[in-house]
């Protein structure tokens, strides 16, 4: 079982900044978990927007530039730096894991849907 939490969400203008944490709590070594981030925005189905595992990192197109997904093994938390953010990037954001799986598998060909999920924080951008 993995737990996973979400924090750092809120209100920004366009062109501002936040950074999403995820702490996952949990039995396994984390460097056995792909981590991603997925957003939700109100009408639209669930989408990438990162993932990471250990040597690897996953942007999806929309977000290429100006989004980083970094991770901090020892303290079991992931992180998403948002710069730029555009109204479009207005969504709920969760982090997802799956342990003993891939980038390639849970994020880009999306044949694993991962197994954990947070709650959710959300993001808005408007002026």
């Amino acid at each position: 079982q993995l737990q996973l939490e979400e924090s750092g969400g809120g209100s920004v203008q366009p062109g501002g900044s936040l950074r999403l944490s995820c702490v996952a709590a949990g039995e396994h070594s984390f460097n056995y978990y792909v981590i991603g981030w997925f957003r939700q925005a109100p009408g639209k189905e669930r989408e990438v927007v990162s993932c990471s595992a250990i040597g690897n990192r996953h942007y999806a197109d929309s977000v290429k530039d100006r989004f980083t997904i970094s991770r901090d093994d020892a303290k079991r938390t992931v992180y998403l730096e948002m710069n730029g953010l555009k109204p479009e990037d207005t969504a709920v954001y969760y982090c997802a894991a799956s342990p003993f799986t891939t980038v390639q598998a849970m994020c880009i060909s999306r044949q694993e849907v991962p197994r954990y999920w947070g709650q959710g924080t959300q993001v808005t951008v408007s002026s």
